[in-house]
């Protein structure tokens, strides 16, 4: 009622037939009609009335051109001028006329004067009774003044005339007669739309004086109608076309000419009966009408936009293929109408369902999760199957088996109530009434010590709730389930918000909670980024089956242990891997809301941090054990040996006494170095410009280069403003230059670059030492790596000053990177982001 509505108060507008106009536009200039090829045209241009003076000329200069083309053979000659008036030389032309036997003359129906009534314009007596034919040159203009079809027939008294494209093809229609109407009225009948070649000019105009001064061959007239009038600008009658709207209008003969084209290949196009306009938009309005209601708002804007798309299909089909030019407009109003009206319609309903929702969530902020009684026994007995993993199971309805594993039939006790269960030894039997239909549940369970407690367990279970009303069945309408469903989860969506928002996703660690079957009913976002496992995925599943999936174990395995926590309610902690990361688990039961029931909170910590920690604690143990006893170690032996015999102390003696207290030191040093390192933070950055930075660790190693005639040289003009710690950046910069210095050959050089690079301070220290192996470097700046070659080679290092280099580095949110060919050398980058990069 609405579209409908809507659609009428659009009728009184001129949006229809605008929209109709713009649909043909829009259809003749994609697919321009072909032009025939028995069609020429002869135009009185510019430069014809250059060449021949003014208008009007002498009428012997026609007859000359009618005798040109009747010499060139020409099958029939249109000759779109008017000759209202006698003249001296009429005999001249009509005796032209008469020589070639078809000259098709207009007529035009005008009053002779303003004062006088409708009349026909023939063409002077003599001229008209030579004439093979006549036919007006009326075009229809529409309210927006283009031209887009004429009458096929125009009747003024007794007299019924065709239009002068017809009168050329002698296709007058001989049943037709001229109306019972006064001799002053103009009757048109059997309007057709004309589907023009193009624009102004696509049919090719020979020049009136070059045709007549023989300058155009006379091959291009032979057996073809001729089309002759005036084509010049501002001389004669111009029509807007839709090719052209105003901008370049078209002459009346091309017009004609275009008419003569589409009429002899059968592709004028009428108007389609008003009834197959209204069936259409009918079918469309119906079609939205009884769909969009039931779509969802995403299928709405489909539906309606493949409505649009199969009305303009409907339309070009039956301009192209059947020549009717269909009132289209309505039928695409209504999927236009109808997006924002159902939409309107279902934002109402909407708006008023949460109106009321909204204000039931304040009124209800409890915790809720589905009743057991409304669950399937098929899904009852999955969840008892995967919390309990009891040795046999049994489901019928009726007499019909369902699932059943290890027990039959004939263990089934008598006298068992619904909703109640009853045991029998290690087995247990429950009565079920779904949707009017009664199923029987028996489980077979372990002959152990856990059975009495599993027993206790079920027996709490409310599987059954005989107030609980029944859904009535029927047929709803989609938004109307799509509402309810929305309620229902509003419903426990409020009940969950406090308890969600305010304790579980803003905890450090993943929660999991499960109802009193051990199934998830809620999980944070830590669980889905860890477990990879997409959320609805989660909602509904076996905690058991969540856990097996992602760390099996067969010792003590996750059933009994979540079954455990559940039966026995006692709390468990067990350790849990997942995709290579090490967590611990720790399951407690808690007693859900307005029950007596338990279900489970799982927290899981990630503990790979811990581990890790743990792993270098052990390494650090290792190393000091290791290489920070050895050097001490031997300093003592040393020093007993000097105390032997204090009187002969070699000086070799003292010097290797003062190596391993150096490399005791350097190893204090390097341990201290890497621990504030792994402290520092951004409240210790202050502003420091990197280059001095560089040349004073240059500063700090030009010694120990020069004991080798090492060349080390700084290259870089360019004050490299950073926001860090100083301290720390020089002394990994010293790092990187003493190990370039300790693994180049005497005599070599090195070279310190440094640069800018967009927002970036770089640094590179390339040396001409051996190189690192390939196979080393992805493990270079581990802690207490040191390479094989070097350590054969007796070059020892600690192991720490890379991983100390990598540590600064990444504090400062930079890079480092190595690059190193074997024999040739060694280069290291770091890259440092520039403290404001925009200067």
């Amino acid at each position: 009622m609405l579209l409908t509505g809507i659609l009428l108060l659009l009728q009184l507008t001129t949006l229809e037939e605008r929209i109709n106009f713009w649909l043909y536009d829009k259809a003749i200039t994609t697919w321009s009609a072909p032009i025939d090829d028995n069609l020429a045209l002869v135009g009185i241009d510019e430069h014809s009335l250059d060449a021949l003076g003014r208008w009007p000329w002498d009428r012997n200069l026609h007859a000359r051109l009618i005798d040109q083309l009747a010499d060139a053979g020409a099958e029939v000659i249109v000759l779109d001028i008017l000759f209202p008036e006698p003249s001296s030389s009429d005999q001249a032309l009509a005796d032209a006329m008469e020589r070639h036997g078809r000259v098709v003359l207009p007529i035009h129906y005008s009053p002779a004067t303003p004062k006088q009534r409708m009349a026909e314009q023939l063409p002077a007596p003599l001229l008209e009774k030579t004439a093979s034919a006549l036919g007006h040159v009326h075009v229809e203009l529409e309210d927006d003044g283009v031209a887009r079809g004429l009458y096929l027939y125009n009747s003024l008294g007794n007299h019924r005339r065709p239009a002068l494209a017809l009168a050329a093809q002698d296709r007058v229609n001989p049943s037709g007669h001229a109306p019972d109407a006064p001799a002053y009225t103009n009757v048109r009948s059997e309007f057709r739309f004309v589907p023009l070649a193009g624009g102004a000019d696509t049919i090719p105009a020979h020049s009136y004086v070059d045709v007549l001064n023989g300058a155009v061959s006379l091959e291009n007239f032979a057996g073809k109608t001729v089309f002759i009038g005036a084509t010049a600008v501002g001389f004669g009658d111009i029509l807007s076309t839709p090719f052209s709207g105003l901008g370049r209008p078209m002459s009346g003969v091309e017009f004609h000419a275009n008419v003569y084209s589409a009429s002899r290949q059968n592709t004028l196009i009428s108007s389609a009966p008003g009834w197959a306009s209204i069936a259409l938009a009918l079918v469309i309005l119906l079609g939205l009408a009884n769909s969009l209601p039931r779509l969802k708002p995403a299928a709405t804007v489909l539906a309606c936009s493949v409505s649009f798309a199969l009305v303009l299909v409907t339309y070009f089909v039956v301009l192209r293929s059947l020549h009717y030019h269909l009132s289209a407009a309505n039928a695409l109003l209504l999927p236009m109408i109808a997006l924002p009206v159902a939409s309107g319609l279902r934002l109402a309903m909407a708006n008023r369902f949460l109106n009321r929702q909204l204000d039931d969530l304040a009124r209800t902020p409890q915790l809720a999760l589905p009743d057991p009684s409304r669950r399937h026994p098929h899904q009852l007995l999955e969840h008892l199957s995967a919390l309990l993993q009891p040795q046999g199971w049994l489901l019928a309805e009726g007499r019909d088996l369902l699932a059943v594993k290890g027990m039959t039939l004939a263990d089934v006790p008598t006298n068992i109530q619904v909703g109640q269960w009853s045991h029998h030894g290690n087995q247990s039997w429950i009565r079920l009434i779904r949707g009017g239909s009664g199923y029987l549940l028996g489980l077979t369970l372990p002959d152990d010590l856990s059975r009495e407690v599993i027993q206790l367990y079920l027996q709490n279970l409310k599987l059954e709730d005989p107030s609980a009303p029944a859904l009535e069945p029927g047929a709803q309408e989609n938004l109307s389930r799509r509402i309810e469903k929305v309620r229902t989860a509003t419903e426990r969506l409020s009940q969950m918000q406090a308890f969600i928002s305010h304790s579980f996703e803003r905890m450090p660690d993943g929660i999991i909670v499960t109802d009193e079957l051990g199934v998830i009913r809620f999980a944070n976002r830590h669980i889905e980024a860890w477990f990879r496992e997409p959320m609805p995925s989660l909602s509904g599943l076996p905690l058991t089956r969540l856990l097996e999936g992602h760390d099996p174990r067969d010792a003590a395995p996750w059933y009994e242990t979540v079954s455990e926590t559940l039966t026995l309610r006692q709390s468990r902690t067990v350790d849990l891997k997942i995709h290579n990361k090490d967590f611990l688990i720790h399951l407690a039961p808690f007693a859900l809301p307005d029950s007596n029931q338990f279900g489970i909170i799982a927290n899981i910590s990630d503990i790979s941090e811990l581990r890790e920690q743990q792993r270098q604690h052990r390494e650090a143990i290792d190393f000091i054990s290791h290489d920070v006893r050895s050097p001490l170690v031997s300093q003592l032996a040393l020093i007993e040996q000097l105390k032997r015999d204090p009187s002969h102390i070699d000086e070799r003696q003292l010097e290797q006494l003062g190596r391993l207290a150096r490399r005791s030191y350097h190893l204090a040093e390097e341990f201290v170095q890497l621990a504030r390192a792994e402290q520092l933070t951004e409240t210790r950055f202050y502003e420091c410009e990197f280059l001095a930075i560089v040349e004073n660790a240059r500063d700090s190693v030009c010694e120990q280069a020069q004991e080798k005639q090492i060349s080390l040289q700084v290259i870089g003009t360019e004050d490299l403003w950073l926001k860090g710690n100083a301290e720390l950046l020089e002394r990994a910069v010293i790092n990187l230059m003493t190990n370039a210095v300790q693994y180049s050959p005497p005599g070599s050089a090195i070279t310190v670059q440094v640069y800018r690079a967009g927002h970036l301070a770089c640094l590179a220290i390339a040396d001409e030492g051996s190189g690192i192996d390939q196979a080393e470097l992805p493990m270079l700046f581990d802690r207490y790596h040191r390479q094989k070659r070097s350590e054969l080679a007796g070059t020892h290092g600690t192991g720490l000053g890379l991983s100390f280099v990598k540590t600064v580095v990444e504090k400062h949110r930079g890079d480092i990177s190595v690059e190193s060919t074997a024999g040739e050398g060694t280069t290291f980058i770091l890259k440092l982001p520039i403290a404001d990069p925009m200067p």
